[in-house]
């Protein structure tokens, strides 16, 4: 597991190019800024910003084929995983949806700010959103997972991966799905905290 800032960016500069590491430079120094005007992450976190969020969103890169594009990020708020991939992987599409208008209008800055022409910000309620298929579907801390799945089923094909940073409550909450939720997915090892998981799936969720 990483120890420190200096690991962590180590890990991030492994999965994008000079270019891609310098976005993630400048996002950090806008998110500074940002979190004084709207509490988006806590303000400890920042003190440790390339691990406890570029290199925890980077390494969804890793479950997925290089240059896998149709990414959707649900409930994208801070930025985080959808923006900061969006920074180190500029041949890949992103889409993020957020209802909050405050932190949609600070996703919209960083990715003007930041020239990402592969970003597209959608500020609404996930239900208001136009159906569209996604190849990668990934949510930090956006609802449980059966909630999700029914709010999100829709955005899916037989091939879409579901990527789902759990932290520490992945593996009890893959425990407490339906068997057909189980099937559907598995826990991996985070790559930036030992206690926590990702829950990996793929298809389209079949739910009780």
């Amino acid at each position: 597991m990483m120890e420190s800032e200096a690991e962590a960016r180590r890990f991030c500069a492994e999965r994008t190019d000079a270019a891609g590491l310098a976005r993630l430079e400048r996002l950090a120094v806008l998110l500074g800024e940002e979190n004084e005007r709207q509490n988006l992450v806590s303000t400890a976190s920042l003190q440790s910003i390339w691990q406890r969020h570029f290199a925890d969103s980077l390494q969804l890169l890793d479950h997925v084929p290089r240059g896998t594009s149709d990414w959707l990020d649900l409930g994208s708020g801070a930025g985080f995983p959808g923006l900061a991939l969006a920074a180190a992987a500029p041949e890949s599409r992103f889409v993020l949806v957020e209802s909050r208008k405050r932190r949609v209008d600070w996703l919209n800055r960083a990715a003007a700010e930041l020239a990402l022409e592969n970003c597209r910000v959608i500020g609404a309620r996930l239900e208001n959103v136009e159906s569209l298929p996604a190849a990668v579907i990934v949510a930090r801390a956006f609802a449980p997972l059966v909630k999700l799945l029914r709010l999100s089923a829709r955005f899916s094909t037989p091939a879409t991966v579901w990527l789902l940073p759990k932290g520490r409550s992945a593996a009890q909450e893959w425990a407490e799905q339906p068997n057909e939720v189980q099937k559907m997915f598995h826990v991996e090892q985070s790559a930036t905290d030992s206690g926590g998981g990702i829950l990996v799936g793929r298809g389209v969720p079949s739910l009780p």
